[in-house]
Order: C-alpha cells, then structure tokens, then sequence
C-alpha cells in the first residue's frame, strides 16, 4: 500500500536547539525577503522538550544572535550565574581549585534546555513552522539520483510479533527539497547516514559521555540561586574521566548530574551507581538533606570535539547540533553552539532555496559558513583538551593547562579512538562494592526511571535491537560480566537464569529506555543497535 505524503520545502528531524533554530531562521529569512517557505519539524518526544536532557548552564550568544530582543520576549533564562566553584573531591573532603576558564559562566544562565526548547517551539510555530510532536522520523527517503528527499515516520500499532494490530496506522512520507537532521547524538537516521555517504571519512572516531541527572528541591536554607559548582577527582580514580555539575536554580530547585567518558575501562563500572555514591560525599550530601527528587534521566553527549567533526552536507541534507557533534567539552556547553549550527545552515539554505531551487543540491556553503564562525574558532581552540584526559587525570590537567595558556594554538592535535574498544576482560579489572541506595540522597534505577515518566507501548516491537542475539551470553558474559547490565542508566538489560544458577539468557526491559544511546555506544561488539520506537515514546522529562 501506498504511503500518503506530504510537501514541503524544508523538513527537519528533531526539534531540539539545532532544529528549531533552523526553523526559526528559514521563517525570519522567508519574511525578511517575501519568500515562503515551507518547513516542517518533525519530534518523536510526546511534546517538544519530553527528550530534552541537559544540565544546562547556557551560553546567550547564539540566542541574542537569532532574536536580539529575547529578554523582551520572556525566553526562560531566568536565573544568571552569580558564583562558579570548583573542587577536587578526596573520598572524605573537597578541594577548592581555581577555576579553568573555559568554565566562567560570567554572563551566562542556569536554564531548563526542556523549556527552552519549548518557548522556542512557540516562537517558530508563530512564524509559521508546523511542528509535529509524537511523530517518530523511522526512515530516510531517497530520489532516483540518490539524494535525501524527505523521510518517512514509522507505523503506528505493530504488535511484538511484527503483526498489524487493530491500531495500526501507517506511517507518511515528508517529502522535501531539504531535509535537516538535527536528532541529537547518536541519531538512528544519521547513523544511516554517515554510512550510505561516508561522513567519516578522514575524521576522528566521535567519542562519548554517559550525563545522568537529576532535579530537586532542597532546603531553602541551603539554596543559593545562581550558584554553579563542578567536580573532579572521586568517586572516580585517577584513570577515568568524570566529573559533577550541580547548578542552583529558581524556586529553590537544583539540577545535580554526573559526566562520565565512555571510554572508560573496568566492565564492572556501573556510571549510574557511581552518580548515587557522588552525591553521598561530605561536601555534597547537604545541599539534598531534607530535600525531594523531582525528576531523573540520562543521555549521551559527544565529546570528540573539533577533530570528530564529520563532512556535515549530503545530497538533499545536512546535520546539525549534537548530531554533527558541536559541543565545547571545556566549557560543557553544546545548546549555544546547536543554535548557530542551526541558524547557519539555515541561512546557506536560503541563499541556495531561494525562488524554488535547491531540490536533492548538496548546500556545501554549510560547511564553509561554518568553518568561519564563531563555532569553528571556539571547537578548534579545545581540541586537545579532552583527548589529553586518556593518560590519566594528572596528564590531562597538566595538558589542559598548556592548552589553556597556547589559546589552542599548539601545533599538534591529539586523536580519539572508539569508546566501545576500551573494555578490559572482566577478569582483569577489580569488582566494585556499590553501597546500597539510602532512599534519601541514593536511590535505585527502577524508582529512578519512574521518575522519568518514561512509557512506550508494550506491544510493540523492541527497539532495542541485536544484530546477532547470541552475542550477549556468548561472548560479553564471559568475557566481560555482561557489561550491559551496567552501563545502562535504566535497567533495561538484565541477564536471566533458571533457579539453579544455569541457562542465562538476556532480557530486554525495552519498556524502561530513556533513550539515552549508551547502549548503541559502548557495546564492546556494536552489536545492539537502537531504532525508533513508536512515537511519543520514551521518557516525559518536565523542567529538565
């Protein structure tokens, strides 16, 4: 059966701050020159922001490019930075060190990315932008000459046996003579894409963080709106990259999270049990005695910086934001630099779309506009400074600081190497001993997820897919303690055994993802590849 389908001159997957920058930018750029446009956004969240996780101190640059008058129109940046911290933590006590650079938030804001987000989805709709929240981009559309023309969102009400059920609706094409990928990291479209036009080609392997989070409201007494405070040091050692935010915000909320490389080595880590413990220390404890948790939830973020940056144009495409992977490790900010990818692909867009042209072209000028913004200048300045971290915490601070004082002027770049090839046998790494949750400052996945508001439709197919299902208990059991039971923030992967101990068997608790991309990330085979599920699914994060 046919797919109906509809037209238009833009689509954009994600409506994240890369793609409804975008959005909005084409719209402004329609209105200023009498050119309508069309574009359309299409979001797999249940509502714009559901998806949305970040910590987030955010950077105003790029919001003050794309509408001067912000603070005019009630964009929720509502709380400035007022103090940065920062403490090398010791198992017992806390270290005040002076602050890197990169990490001064003077005139920067504590926000919700999720409300962010949000108001800017109003902004673009009253532009014109028609935005589709619960509409899952499953597949990208291809014309007779190989270009992207469009993509389809997946059906609606298959059932776990692949059978359509009385639900069932069939999924429609977006068809367009420019189609933006602005799905965040990890995307599953984009993904798709780097392969069919090989993006890679000549760059770094793109690296990753695990960045799990959670809301609360503490104490008044202890609150300081404003305040910004990151660690290092424990809970980790001295050979795995990590660290804390914990940021003050309005109404007596903080956000607390925790970053960890994955390029981590010990199969035993568990990053979530490592963010419980965090907060359990001395000199982090108080801010949440006698507080309540809100929300939680989990997502990758890129860290493979400038040398990581794939070819970012396609016939009939481009991608943008965390997709691309512009985030300033550093500063552990990536939402200013997604906005001016967003607006500068836009504005090469026009320039090309303009009266009626542009259909399946590849916008080269993308990358060349790119390569001479602020972004460019920013990304290439740090690049050394997170692959510096490999040789270990001491090495990679001695590194930052000759980095910091070259302004990223030195004549060499340091290269990345697959997340997922950095697992050491099981049997060669030491055990660790989580301490069990508290129920007051630590607590376990599953009361965590339910936090999350995470639901998908049960009868459906998983989207949590294994290109070959032996591979979990046949190879990463033994070898590595099946590694998945760990670095998953959710709970989704459980290895199962008859009562007597034998017959393992792994399940997937498909209904618990948060859709985070770890597991797509540091499977040590790659052999668990994450496709979208129904739309709307997946977690429902309020003000993170």
């Amino acid at each position: 059966m046919e797919r109906e389908s509809m037209e238009y001159d833009v689509v954009i997957v994600g409506a994240g701050p890369s793609g409804l920058s975008a959005a909005i930018r084409l719209r402004q750029l329609s209105a200023e020159h009498g050119q309508d446009l069309s574009v359309c956004v299409l979001e797999k969240g249940s509502e714009v922001g559901a998806h949305i996780l970040s910590g987030a101190v955010m950077e105003p640059r790029a919001m003050a490019e794309l509408f001067p008058d912000w603070q005019e129109r009630g964009a929720p940046l509502n709380t400035p930075v007022t103090q940065d911290r920062f403490m090398f933590l010791t198992r017992k006590s806390g270290i005040q060190m002076p602050c890197p650079p990169q990490m001064n938030n003077h005139g920067n804001y504590i926000v919700s990315l999720g409300n962010v987000c949000r108001w800017l989805a109003e902004q673009a709709e009253a532009l014109g932008v028609e935005i589709y929240p619960g509409f899952a981009a499953a597949e990208v559309l291809y014309d007779e000459n190989g270009a992207v023309r469009g993509v389809a969102t997946g059906d609606m009400g298959i059932g776990k046996d692949g059978e359509q059920t009385a639900n069932y609706t069939q999924g429609i094409e977006l068809h367009a003579k420019q189609t933006l990928f602005a799905e965040g990291v990890r995307g599953s479209l984009t993904k798709t894409l780097f392969e069919r036009f090989d993006l890679r080609e000549g760059v770094d392997p793109q690296t990753y963080g695990i960045g799990i989070k959670e809301l609360w409201e503490v104490d008044p007494a202890v609150h300081q709106q404003g305040l910004v405070v990151h660690t290092v040091g424990w809970p980790m050692d001295g050979k795995t990259y990590g660290g804390s935010f914990l940021y003050h915000l309005e109404d007596n909320q903080v956000a607390v999270g925790y970053v960890l490389g994955l390029d981590y080595e010990n199969p035993h880590l568990s990053p979530f049990e490592e963010f419980q413990r965090y907060k359990t220390h001395p000199k982090i404890r108080p801010f949440f005695e006698g507080g309540r948790r809100i929300s939680y939830g989990a997502r990758a973020i890129n860290e493979g910086g400038f040398q990581s940056i794939p070819k970012i144009t396609f016939p009939g495409g481009a991608i943008l934001g965390c997709s691309a992977g512009f985030l300033n490790v550093p500063k552990i900010k990536g939402s200013h630099t997604a906005m001016k990818s967003g607006m500068t692909a836009a504005e090469a867009l026009f320039d090309t779309m303009k009266d009626g042209a542009g259909a399946g072209m590849e916008i080269s000028d993308y990358r060349v506009r790119m390569e001479k913004s602020w972004v460019w200048d920013e990304l290439k300045a740090v690049r050394n400074i997170r692959p510096g971290f490999k040789a270990g915490f001491l090495m990679g601070m001695s590194n930052a600081g000759v980095e910091t004082l070259l302004k990223g002027k030195s004549p060499w770049t340091l290269h990345h190497h697959h997340d997922h090839e950095s697992l050491r046998p099981a049997a060669q790494c030491e055990k660790i001993a989580y301490p069990k949750p508290d129920g007051k400052v630590s607590f376990d996945r599953l009361s965590s997820v339910f936090l999350s508001n995470t639901n998908h439709e049960e009868n459906q197919p998983a989207h949590l897919t294994l290109k070959d299902p032996s591979i979990p208990v046949d190879y990463n059991l033994p070898l590595y303690d099946a590694p998945e039971q760990r670095y998953c923030p959710a709970g989704v992967y459980e290895i199962m055994r008859d009562d007597d101990g034998s017959n393992p068997r792994l399940q997937i608790n498909a209904q618990n993802c948060v859709h985070c991309k770890t597991c797509d990330i540091k499977d040590p085979t790659q052999n668990i590849n994450w496709v979208v599920p129904e739309g709307g699914g997946g977690p429902n994060y309020p003000n993170m």
